[in-house]
């Protein structure tokens, strides 16, 4: 049979069966096309102004690395007039993440940008690695999430930054869509559906506060088969090592659900983003009554980040990397005039057990409405008077270990001499016992 011309330019040969609609492309229309969907993305919902600095959360990981090169390509292609910088943060997980700030640090280098690296025990005084120690891995991606989140807005006040970019892609945003309507909290659904989340000024009156830091995800609409295809056909050097916690997490149970009606169906992942976004609409308390306010403070770990960015929750723990190796293999075949496809894992299906149980359906239950404010101790934006960051750090530093007590001056304020550090609003007192 012989070779299928590209669908755009009709003249090279396709050698990318693209995932999102299946049409048959040449590797420069594929990457042609991406990079002015991203463009379109950031154009249409204005993500960016001229002069403005941008931080990107850089894991090393091939949704933040693809986000950089992008940026970059465009920033300089339609001139944006923004001035960009990397900004990572280090959990404390050996074997991975001191693995992976390696490949940013390149990253930094390849794309000349200017890079900070703020890690947990400087901010918490506790690593990811202390931190499952002490409560298992069950439930650690809580941890991981907050803490992540907070990171990032304090690592970019801390650089004078206002606005930070993320690489959530559109799997990622239908896996939290899944996610909040499996668990029944549609109130979440605003904040993890919308491109832009942001403080409104009015909430901190400090222009220096890390509550009044813009997030974005330039990367919603991407699907993270294509964004494997730009890196591997741009050659781009990221880090693909899954965490080495992050299968505990419930995110896993959402992505085989999705990874299941991608198969059916390759537009269901950008039919349940779609599909989120007008419920969220809908919502009492969404972006549309309360101007964002409500949606910018959802103190759970797991609606957006588990600690690990996208790379989360993966279900056989090694997907996107079988996907990678299959590229490599397919760079041959394309040699000899073959198409590549780019394939599904194959995911069994639940099996059903007994049928549904019979009963009074409950009444119809009323969606909350947040009422935002400040955390008491940090200043963080929360719902609550106790931001979850706190929250989980106290109860971290009660179960402390009797020679290293960790003392939150929130709460009182020791006189007894120790060792004070303050970091970024977070004020500890290392208490040494004999």
């Amino acid at each position: 049979m012989a070779p299928s011309p590209c669908a755009i330019c009709k003249t090279n040969r396709a050698l990318i069966l693209r995932p999102k609609d299946h049409s048959k492309l040449c590797k420069p229309c594929f990457i042609s096309v991406f990079e002015t969907e991203i463009h379109h993305t950031i154009t249409t919902n204005k993500l960016f102004h001229r002069g403005e600095q941008i931080a990107i959360g850089a894991s090393g990981g091939k949704d933040s690395t693809v986000l950089a090169s992008v940026l970059k390509t465009l920033n300089e292609r339609y001139d944006y007039g923004v001035d960009l910088i990397l900004l990572s943060i280090d959990e404390g997980i050996k074997g991975y993440r001191d693995d992976s700030l390696e490949t940013v640090k390149r990253n930094a280098q390849q794309y000349d940008m200017p890079l900070t690296i703020l890690g947990y025990d400087e901010l918490y005084g506790w690593t990811m690695d202390q931190v499952v120690e002490q409560v298992g891995k069950k439930g650690n991606c809580t941890y991981c999430g907050v803490f992540r989140r907070q990171a990032l807005d304090r690592g970019a006040a801390r650089l004078g930054v206002k606005h930070v970019v993320t690489g959530h892609n559109a799997d990622d945003v239908a896996e939290t869509v899944l996610m909040n309507l499996l668990r029944g909290d549609l109130p979440r659904l605003s904040r993890t559906t919308s491109i832009i989340t942001s403080t409104p000024s009015a909430v901190s009156t400090d222009p220096n506060s890390h509550t009044n830091i813009k997030r974005s995800k330039p990367l919603k609409y991407a699907y993270e088969k294509e964004i494997v295809l730009y890196a591997h056909h741009k050659s781009l050097d990221y880090f693909s090592t899954e965490c080495i916690y992050s299968p505990e997490a419930f995110r896993g149970s959402a992505r085989a659900l999705i990874k299941n009606l991608e198969r059916v169906r390759p537009s269901a992942i950008l039919d349940v983003v779609r599909s989120g976004e007008d419920m969220a609409k809908l919502v009492p308390g969404s972006d549309e009554g309360c101007g964002g306010v409500c949606a910018s403070a959802v103190p759970a770990a797991e609606e957006e980040e588990g600690g690990c960015g996208s790379s989360n929750g993966r279900t056989a723990g090694g997907e996107m990397a079988t996907m990678e190796q299959q590229l490599a293999q397919n760079e041959v075949a394309a040699e000899n005039g073959l198409e590549v496809e780019i394939k599904s894992s194959t995911l069994s299906a639940p099996s059903r057990k007994g049928k549904k149980p019979k009963g009074v359906a409950p009444s119809p239950r009323k969606a909350p409405k947040q009422v935002m404010g400040q955390c008491k101790r940090c200043g963080y934006l929360s719902s609550q008077d106790v931001c979850k960051a706190c929250v989980l750090l106290e109860g971290l530093n009660k179960n402390r270990p009797k020679h290293s007590i960790q003392v939150d001056d929130y709460a009182q304020e020791n006189t007894t001499s120790g060792v004070h550090s303050v970091t970024n609003g977070l004020k500890k007192t290392h208490i040494e016992v004999d």
